[in-house]
C-alpha cells in the first residue's frame, strides 16, 4: 500500500528543521568556541544573561539571571536607548586540571549584553539590586513615554 506524498507536511519540516538551524540555538550550538564561553549548554556568550523584559505605566523592568556572580564585578550602563550588563563570573575548582573534567558546562569569565530598551527612562533616577542570583534593574519611564490620559469633553 503506497501513501500519499504531502507537499505541504514536507515543506513544513523542511521549514522547522531550517529554524533550528538558524536560531540561537542552532548555529550557536554548532561552533566550538561556543562551548568554551557558555554559561549554559548550547547558549552563546552574548545570551549570558538571560532576561526578562517587563514594563508598567511607570517603570521598565529588567531581571537578569546571574547565579555565581559578585556584584562588585557588575556593571550597568544606560545610553542611546540601550541598557548594557557587563560584569565577570569566577572560576570554579581552579585546582582540577582542564584535562580532568568529566563534565564542564558551567564557563566563567566576562560577560558583556545589551539590549534596547522599548521606551525611554531617566537613567538619573535607576536602580538596581542583586539577590539571590537576580539582578532587578528598575528604570523610571521619561515623561514623554508615560501613557497620557485624554480627557473626552461631552457637548
Amino acid at each position: 500500500m503506497r501513501t500519499a506524498w504531502d507537499l505541504f507536511r514536507d515543506m513544513e519540516t523542511i521549514r522547522r528543521e531550517l529554524d533550528s538551524v538558524f536560531s540561537d540555538g542552532g548555529f550557536a550550538r554548532w561552533t566550538p568556541s561556543a562551548f568554551r564561553h557558555s554559561f549554559l549548554p548550547g547558549r552563546a556568550a552574548r545570551a549570558y544573561p538571560l532576561l526578562n523584559v517587563g514594563e508598567d505605566d511607570e517603570n521598565l523592568y529588567v531581571e537578569a539571571l546571574a547565579p555565581g556572580v559578585s556584584p562588585e564585578t557588575l556593571n550597568l550602563n544606560i545610553a542611546n536607548g540601550q541598557l548594557t550588563i557587563g560584569g565577570e563570573k569566577p572560576v570554579l575548582g581552579r585546582d582540577v586540571r582542564a584535562d580532568a573534567y568529566h563534565r564542564n558546562e558551567r564557563a566563567a569569565g566576562r560577560f558583556v549584553r545589551s539590549i534596547t530598551l522599548p521606551a525611554e527612562v531617566d537613567q538619573t533616577k535607576a536602580k538596581a539590586d542583586y539577590r539571590n542570583g537576580i539582578l532587578t534593574v528598575t528604570l523610571p519611564k521619561a515623561e514623554e513615554a508615560k501613557p497620557k490620559q485624554i480627557a473626552i469633553k461631552v457637548a
